[in-house]
């Protein structure tokens, strides 16, 4: 083998490799991330200007918290940073062993260069992008899953071509016969996409033509080999261009959104502050325009401050009171947040009821930023299958001609028995019958595995075998044609065994396989039988299957592909064609073009399956049933319940998945669906027109049916009525790419405003380009809303993250400043209490019993010791659950600001020039005059908010007692929306 000198460049299209030839760096790399605050430049400036500037203040006084805030945060951000770089190292560091010079040698994954002949064992993960070379398995395939990457969790099938694969068992020696080969390897530069359909094309010194390899020889970093003792693959793709780290969006700084609105409240306190800096400056030089006032003559000025210029002494002066106002800046609060995203993030950790006793493992927390988040989720977007249903098929029924099949009851007249163990109404013939079952058990991508071999399936009781599949759907569609007496037996030398029902063995040579993909919605094979005849069998949905077959054959199977939908089904319909010899010369010979074919291959090879799968003959269709997860009915409720509004994106039928959503609990009964179909909306030319209609109808019916909250911030969820939307894949299309020449521009705000006012919307066939792009919709309503989630179905299991760039909790602007306004007049109305409280306290000459007076230290003790208990209190009052940890932080605080100020003034400290603290508290308090002051003032300050409280209890029960009248329309339960909670109750006096 020729080696080239390695390099970390990246590659260009087209690429030509020798095997063994490039490095292309590490697998994954951790971003640093920092994080700074406006008020700790801000803390910063101050300290710097204390020391120029004459100030009445110490530098110590703004620089300890500074200091303090940036510890914190970073230590909580080093510490994350941390486990993430932990996390890399675990993928970087792990061992893997790499085939040099007909050796094992082990390397760190990291190392892995292109062209490394990488050896993996069972279970263990894709240390890079490999091309298989090698299995273990007799038949030359291996089974991956590709949770990590897609969700996925059904086994996928990969292999390899027949040329180059060793099937007599994968070993180290056999391995490097293969790679005594002039091995080439041609493929296109790195793409994201996980199974486009462009991987490299190899080609050997033995051979002149060069083969195409599909998605189903690639086999990608991340995913997991399954029940295959181990595989040998040729890297082709390692670092930060494997798939994987090509869909790495990379780690953006994610910032709450309280955070944001602190940061923009902050800016509105820097410039209070900057106004009263300008203020007091002004009206400091106004009083100096006296000259007593300017020079008395117990403070007369030094020569030095006569000659110094009057704009600079204005300019220092103002920097002096910036200074002496700088804790308007609220750094102790950065601190706060900053602990409480900490700490609470271990608790997310802790929580019993997210642990989970199947897999061992609880919730994790990858970063602390955004946990208040979690409460403030108004969207919530969900794939239905696999997330509400379990991804776990069962054959329900078929119908053959028209005629249904199944072990219950029909609405046909007449009864008949077939050959196999199940009953059926109505007959079709007998050739017909065979055709479709042999249909079932060709068209699929089935494979079999012995059952003590197969890690976590279910197998058969009555065989040895057990079906693996890719899809489960067609796992159920084989089950089903077993118990029809139809028996699909395995592929072995590209040809097909099924066991009929005369317990013959039929074999099938599969020439060709057209796999499904989402924008077809179908999957076909073509086979030879053992007579020499061609057959092309194709399976997918009824709108995909019935342009394509005759059309005086759907009318018969479309009633019952429409009544399996309306009671939840999953259907598919089945067809087929024979071919001619020259008809396949003709399609093989299209087939093998569009393979190997380096551009635009994808387009080539859709042109080629739309012109093969045309003027076919419809058989019958099957009913397959996906059941509802456990508890997801229960869960859709509770996130009604809390406020949540949830969005259901499926491909599946509009039927099939409006059935399921009424069973989760998604559509009430209640529920007004509005539809926004096909079906409604028509295919004629002017459908742009009525869909215009239909949403200008929808929107005035919402807006005149939802009132506008007045004097409340809350919006209502207790509606005369509730509105569900219904949606498909091409009117969807219509509303997110209009035609220029209709007035349809606005289709897409009249749309987000009508989902608004809808508790839940359901999106059905859907591709997963539009599914992607359902997402990006969002974005203009969190102008209007909350943050959103995703759901993702990993196994049987609910997964949750929060995306973290286009979020906004606030219902509008005015929400954000309202609360904000609030608590701004709230503090100035309090700060006014304590200063001028204690002032007209201090107008009692004599405060003690002998007659002595009290001094500006106990003044502002004082003012300090109201503020804290009144702070304190206040958080007491605005807290709704209280834990034992509640009462310990609480009234813990109390206890120890009095501990602290007793054992603060109660020492004299070596270390302090002055101690102008001591003594002053516990002398403050022999006073009866300062504890009755101290008492009145805390209940000044807060009866705004026992106020405002006790109007609140009164206002709940009037509306509660109201309530008891004739019910609402609605079933939901009226609540508050969580987002609304992170603000305290009294904003909505405002």
């Amino acid at each position: 083998m020729s080696a080239a000198p390695s390099s970390g460049t990246p590659t260009t299209y087209p690429h030509v490799i020798s095997v063994l030839c490039l490095n292309h760096g590490l697998n994954s790399a951790s971003e640093p991330k920092g994080k700074m605050f406006t008020s700790g430049l801000f803390r910063f400036c101050s300290s710097c200007l204390q020391v120029i500037v004459d100030t009445p203040t110490s530098p110590v006084t703004s620089g300890l918290p500074l200091f303090f805030v940036i510890t914190v945060t970073a230590i909580k951000q080093g510490y994350e940073d941390w486990l993430r770089h932990r996390a890399d190292n675990e993928v970087n560091k792990s061992n893997v062993f790499v085939i040099e010079n007909a050796k094992q040698v082990q390397k760190e994954s990291e190392k892995i260069k292109v062209g490394d002949i990488v050896e993996v064992k069972a279970d263990e993960t894709f240390p890079c992008d490999l091309i298989f070379l090698a299995s273990s398995s007799t038949d030359g395939t291996c089974y991956v899953t590709t949770a990590s990457l897609d969700g996925e969790s059904n086994f996928k099938v990969m292999e390899m071509d027949g040329q180059h694969v060793t099937k007599a068992g994968a070993c180290a020696e056999c391995v490097c016969v293969m790679i005594n080969w002039r091995m080439l390897l041609q493929h296109p530069s790195p793409r994201p996409q996980l199974y486009l359909t462009s991987p490299p094309s190899v080609c050997s010194s033995s051979e002149s033509a060069a083969k195409s390899l599909g998605p189903e020889n690639l086999l990608l970093k991340g995913a997991t080999l399954k029940n295959t003792k181990k595989i040998y693959g040729v890297a082709v793709y390692t670092g930060m261009e494997t798939k994987m780290a090509l869909n790495y969006q990379g780690k953006s700084q994610k910032r709450s959104a309280v955070e944001k609105s602190i940061n923009a409240f902050l800016i509105v306190y820097l410039c209070i502050l900057l106004s009263k800096a300008t203020v007091c400056t002004t009206l400091k030089y106004v009083w100096q325009s006296n000259p007593f006032n300017d020079e008395p003559w117990y403070n007369e000025k030094t020569k030095k401050e006569r000659e110094t210029f009057k704009v600079l002494r204005m300019f220092t002066d103002f920097l002096s009171f910036m200074v002496l106002f700088n804790f308007i800046i609220p750094v102790s609060m950065y601190v706060t947040v900053e602990m409480q995203k900490f700490l609470g993030s271990f608790f997310i950790s802790w929580d019993k009821e997210m642990y989970d006793e199947e897999i061992k493992e609880g919730a994790l927390v990858n970063t602390s930023d955004l946990n208040e988040e979690l409460g403030q989720v108004e969207f919530v977007f969900t794939d239905k299958t696999g997330t509400l249903t379990e991804n776990s098929m069962e054959f329900i029924e078929c119908c053959i001609d028209g005629h249904k099949y199944k072990d219950c009851i029909s609405e046909v007249d007449g009864f008949s028995q077939t050959d196999g163990p199940l009953k059926y109404y109505g007959k079709a013939e007998k050739s017909r019958e065979e055709l479709f079952l042999r249909a079932l058990c060709l068209c699929h991508t089935v494979r079999i595995k012995q059952a003590d071999q197969v890690d976590g399936l279910i197998g058969h009781p009555e065989c040895k075998n057990t079906y693996i599949s890719s899809s489960p759907d067609e796992i159920a569609l084989v089950k089903g044609a077993e118990k029809y007496g139809f028996t699909f037996l395995g592929l072995e030398n590209d040809f097909m065994k099924i066991r009929n029902q005369k317990n013959e063995t039929e074999m099938y040579q599969l020439l060709h396989t057209l796999n499904f993909d989402p924008v077809r919605r179908r999957m076909s094979v073509i086979v030879r039988t053992t007579t020499g005849k061609l057959l092309l069998f194709c399976k997918g949905a009824d709108s995909s299957i019935f342009p394509r077959v005759q059309q005086e054959e759907i009318q018969q199977t479309k009633v019952h592909v429409d009544r399996n939908a309306m009671d939840g089904y999953r259907t598919l319909c089945v067809a087929f064609k024979e071919l001619t010899q020259k008809e396949y010369d003709r399609i093989d010979r299209q087939l093998n073009e569009a393979k190997m074919a380096l551009q635009d291959r994808e387009e080539k090879m859709a042109k080629v399956f739309e012109d093969t799968e045309a003027d076919m003959h419809l058989i019958g269709a099957t009913a397959v049933e996906d059941r509802l997860q456990e508890q997801s009915a229960e869960t859709i409720e509770a996130l009604h319940a809390a406020g949540m509004k949830v969005w259901v994106l499926t491909g599946d039928k509009m039927e099939t998945a409006k059935s399921t959503c009424y069973a989760c609990r998604l559509f009430q009964t209640s529920t007004e669906l509005l539809e926004l179909t096909a079906r409604v909306v028509g295919e004629s030319e002017r459908k742009e027109d009525r869909l215009h209609e239909l949403l200008m109808d929808y929107h005035k019916r919402l807006i005149q049916d939802v009132p506008k909250p007045r004097g409340s911030l809350k919006r209502s969820w207790t509606l005369s009525q509730e509105y569900g939307l219904i949606i498909d894949g091409s009117t969807l299309s219509l509303i997110l790419n209009p035609s220029q020449d209709s007035s349809s521009s606005h289709y897409k705000s009249i749309f987000l405003q009508i989902c608004l006012k809808c508790t839940a919307v359901l999106c059905c066939r859907m591709a997963p380009l539009q599914k992607a792009q359902v997402f990006p919709l969002y974005s203009p309503l969190t102008e209007a809303s909350g943050p959103c989630a995703l759901t993702c179905g990993l196994s049987d299991h609910w997964g949750m993250w929060i995306e973290g760039k286009q979020i906004n909790f606030s219902d509008n602007a005015m929400l954000q400043w309202r609360p904000f306004l609030y608590w701004t007049f709230l503090g100035a109305f309090e700060g006014l209490v304590f200063f001028f409280g204690v002032y007209f306290l201090f107008h009692n000459s004599s405060l003690e019993d002998n007659g002595k007076v009290f001094g500006n230290w106990t003044f502002g003790t004082i003012v300090f010791t109201v503020l804290v208990f009144t702070v304190t209190l206040k958080l007491a009052l605005d807290t709704r659950f209280w834990t034992w940890m509640n009462h310990f932080v609480i009234w813990g605080s109390l206890a120890f600001y009095v501990f602290f100020s007793f054992f603060w003034g109660g020492v004299i400290w070596p270390f302090l020039k002055q101690q102008r603290m001591y003594f002053v508290f516990a002398h403050m308090l022999t006073s009866v005059s300062t504890w009755l002051a101290i008492i009145l003032l805390i209940f000044i300050s807060l009866f705004p908010e026992i106020l405002l409280i006790v109007l609140k209890s009164i206002k709940e029960r009037s509306h509660q007692s109201s309530r008891k009248a004739p019910k609402s329309v609605s079933s939901r339960p009226s609540v508050t929306p969580l987002l609304l909670r992170t603000f305290s109750d009294e904003s909505n006096v405002l």
